[in-house]
């Protein structure tokens, strides 16, 4: 029974890693959700089918319960929440860790790590380090999801002595792990808990609205080692494997959206994005420089008398649930014989993929979704781009302006193409509070509205 429950186990984590490969492409990510899918139901089941599991009562009833909740959720989520959506799920994970590790702690006889007073040294540390990363992951994903939902505001908070008291508590929850492993205190361990709770809470909170793509990637890679640790609590090689998985595979896409946004993983986790620099590039841009405004009947002109056109989807698009109209104007431009492609931006949106993912569900065309890399050098030669509330990843002055917080940040060359029309509610900052230069260029339309209505209205232009 214990080769064949390894055999199993073994074949779920491959399936988990076919998942991962698969999640890769757009064109591939159906496939890659069947694998995982599978691989969890064979992960569940076998694990059910193992003789030291008794209370079929309970786990019945628990995921049934869970089930029901997960059903319900995924039909009725929009498309447009899945960020906080992500980050709430990652807050049940640290949770999650954090539950195990203390059943361990209090029952170690159950969990085979020893008896009371007696818990296995191997066993003390991997209780507490999963204990705290786990907490963490727990109250900053709380504090995303705040942030993602708008329950707190976007913009960095910081605080006076932000950096020595996160600083004071990281180095205070090592200090309890170690008190944990040579005197297996309950005092120490709870410490451990209430350390970890607040430090993960003050981490995130200072994080600004434009770090938050990098923020949930890198909670997803804290959720993984949580799970991981919690792994080899339950001396479970498949739980293990899969925390590594999810760890190790944040961890990369982190490195990857740092790399989008010019920043270190460092400066991130340190926070502030925008905060002070931004608030001064906002002021220096002024209110008093000419801008040109434009109205859908315009746009739609520009648009259908362009060879090619290029659309720049951001966060702006995602509020205002616009992927569907702008999939319709897309569709009416190419009957017109005008090629259409979408430019994408690493950082876009709040989660990694968020503009894809919208697209996706407007049933664009992959092949028409490209990224920076590979549609940078057209903008030269593009007659019109359709820029729907994106900003900071358009913005020039991230190219220009060695005073500018997001200077070095690579960015979509639009300004580049003989027209640029921007579609905004007004000329308010994005997240890293920086003025758009984009706005005041010659070649730039700017069509303030709803992005929704904004494009209902030029498609209707266009019919006409």
């Amino acid at each position: 029974m214990t080769s064949l429950s390894a055999f199993a186990y073994l074949v779920s984590g491959v399936l988990f890693i076919l998942a991962l490969r698969g999640l890769a492409s757009p064109e591939t990510a159906r496939r890659g959700n069947l694998f995982g899918i599978v691989g969890m139901a064979l992960a569940i089941g076998t694990t059910l089918l193992a003789p030291e599991v008794k209370a079929f009562a309970g786990i019945g009833i628990a995921i049934l319960v869970g089930g029901v909740i997960g059903a319900i959720v995924a039909r009725t989520i929009k498309m447009t929440a899945l960020p906080q959506l992500v980050a709430a799920f990652h807050s049940l994970v640290g949770l999650a860790a954090v539950l195990v590790a203390a059943a361990a702690f209090l029952s170690p006889e159950a969990f085979g790590v020893g008896a009371e007073g007696l818990i296995q040294t191997s066993s003390l540390i991997e209780m507490g380090l999963g204990v705290a990363i786990g907490a963490i992951t727990f109250t900053g994903s709380l504090v995303a999801f705040a942030k993602l939902q708008g329950l707190v505001t976007g913009k960095p908070l910081v605080f006076k002595f932000q950096h020595p008291i996160n600083l004071g508590l990281g180095i205070l929850a090592l200090l309890l792990i170690v008190a944990l492993v040579l005197t297996q205190s309950h005092l120490a361990f709870y410490g451990i808990v209430a350390v970890t709770l607040a430090l993960g809470f003050l981490l995130i909170l200072p994080i600004g609205g434009a770090d938050m793509p990098v923020v949930i990637s890198m909670l997803n890679s804290y959720s993984g080692w949580a799970a991981a640790a919690t792994g080899f609590t339950l001396e479970n090689p498949l739980l293990i494997i899969t925390g590594a998985l999810v760890g190790a595979s944040g961890a990369i896409l982190s490195t990857i959206m740092c790399r989008g946004m010019n920043r270190s993983i460092i400066s991130v986790i340190l926070g502030g994005f925008g905060a002070e620099g931004g608030a001064a590039a906002a002021a220096r841009g002024g209110d008093d420089r000419p801008v040109k405004i434009g109205s859908a009947e315009d746009a739609a002109f520009i648009l259908k008398n362009a060879a090619s056109v290029v659309i720049v989807p951001g966060y702006g698009m995602a509020v205002a649930q616009a992927q569907h109209a702008l999939r319709e104007v897309a569709d009416l431009l190419k009957a017109n014989g005008v090629t259409v492609r979408y430019a994408i931006h690493p950082v876009a949106g709040r989660m990694p993929g968020h503009m894809n993912v919208l697209l996706a569900e407007a049933n664009v065309p992959y092949d028409e979704v490209l990224e920076l890399e590979e549609i940078n050098r057209d903008f030269g030669q593009t007659d019109a781009v359709l820029v729907i509330g994106a900003n900071d990843v358009t913005n020039p002055a991230a190219k220009t302006d060695p005073t500018s917080p997001i200077f070095g940040m690579p960015v979509l060359d639009v300004e580049k193409a003989k027209t640029v029309l921007f579609i905004k509610r007004s000329m308010a900052t994005g997240y890293a509070g920086v003025e758009n230069e984009l706005f005041y260029k010659p070649n730039t339309m700017m069509l303030f509205g709803d992005a929704k209505k904004m494009c209902e209205t030029i498609a209707k232009a266009l019919e006409g």
